[in-house]
């Protein structure tokens, strides 16, 4: 579970503490980041990416089945390793706006 605006604790409507709680009871992953300044940006997507990562090391996830996790792939990519430069790329976005993503 990732809270994003972090940034903004002033306006927040849930704590952080209870949060960490919600996530903790329904074994989930908490990090909070920000995208307007970056904090815990990559880490939100580390993390998140270790996560599966494990899930498909332990069996959690099975690659093999058609109505789950998928290996293909990337557009522009012959080895399934991002960096295709595809249409939903960072470059082709249009982005004009002061965030740090």
């Amino acid at each position: 579970m990732i809270g994003n605006k972090s940034d903004l604790d002033n306006q927040r409507d849930v704590t952080f503490e209870e949060a960490k709680k919600f996530a903790e009871d329904n074994g989930l992953v908490f990090l909070e980041c920000s995208a307007k300044t970056g904090e815990n940006v990559e880490d939100a997507f580390l993390e998140t990416a270790r996560k599966i990562y494990e899930n498909i090391l332990s069996g959690v996830l099975d690659l093999k089945l058609t109505d789950g996790v998928t290996s293909r792939p990337t557009v522009g990519g012959s080895d399934g390793v991002g960096g295709g430069g595809g249409a939903g790329s960072r470059q082709d976005s249009g982005r004009s706006s002061d965030c740090a993503c």
